[in-house]
């Protein structure tokens, strides 16, 4: 399979070259050489079989690049795989080809299109193929010819699932919304754990707060305790040069609410 695609390859890139030899002095593109390129392009996609097609989808950009430089096609694998798949499309809709007619040119922007009317077997169409300014091929389209009623039963068909998408779209999201008045039940739920946590760590600390020793202060003598405070007032007053004369201390009485005893 193999040899045969490069054969038909290397006899169609000696037309080609021949073609391109012979018309050198044209303008901006040779129409000769555009119609060969479509021909080609037309007669391969027509004689090869599923397996030819499958098997150029199998082999890598570069293999597929080195076959068509070598051949001198004006062409890259990106735009000839292009072309297989727009061949597959329009077969698949239009059926078997059949044959086609003369090529039309135009030019718009720098770019050549070159259009033909062909006949399949379920319909016509036109196979349209798009040159750059330098006359290599970009893509190529296989457009069948719609009657009015098809063309309105298939736009019907688009509006309608166009429709039913955007109003299965809403209808999704007219779900989701109607899930928030859910969310503060689920936080108030996370939330409520982490205080019965809290209250129950409370209770645990509680019982060890309460067992806790108290230290409580010794009793002091009263009779030490008067000594103690009578040398601190007299030596106050010595350094203060007042006299001690009439003064002593008799009695030491604890009030209830002193500071002291409640700490």
């Amino acid at each position: 399979m193999k040899k045969k695609i490069s054969l038909l390859i290397c006899m169609i890139a000696a037309v080609f070259c021949f073609t391109a030899c012979g018309n050198k002095q044209s303008a901006q593109y040779d129409e000769e050489q555009l119609a060969q390129v479509a021909d080609f392009l037309i007669g391969y996609c027509a004689e090869a079989d599923e397996m030819a097609l499958m098997q150029w989808d199998e082999l890598s950009e570069f293999a597929i690049n080195l076959q068509l430089t070598e051949a001198g096609l004006p062409f890259e694998a990106e735009s000839f795989l292009s072309v297989l798949d727009s061949w597959k499309a329009g077969i698949a809709e239009c059926g078997g080809y059949m044959e086609h007619g003369d090529y039309s040119f135009k030019v718009t922007n720098g770019k050549v299109e070159v259009s033909t009317e062909a006949k399949f077997e379920n319909r016509d169409a036109v196979i349209s193929f798009m040159f750059d300014s330098e006359s290599k091929l970009e893509s190529m389209d296989v457009s069948a010819n719609m009657e009015t009623g098809e063309i309105l039963e298939k736009a019907g068909l688009n509006t309608v699932l166009g429709m039913g998408t955007v109003f299965a779209v809403l209808i999704l999201i007219a779900f989701i919304i109607s899930l928030f008045k859910f969310i503060p039940a689920i936080q108030a739920a996370f939330s409520k754990k982490p205080a019965q946590e809290q209250k129950e760590e409370s209770k645990e600390a509680a019982p060890l707060a309460a067992a806790a020793p108290v230290i409580e202060a010794e009793d002091v003598d009263d009779g030490e305790l008067i000594a103690v405070i009578s040398a601190a007032i007299a030596a106050a007053q010595a350094e203060a040069q007042v006299g001690t004369d009439g003064f002593f201390v008799r009695s030491i009485r604890r009030r209830p609410s002193n500071k002291w005893n409640s700490k």
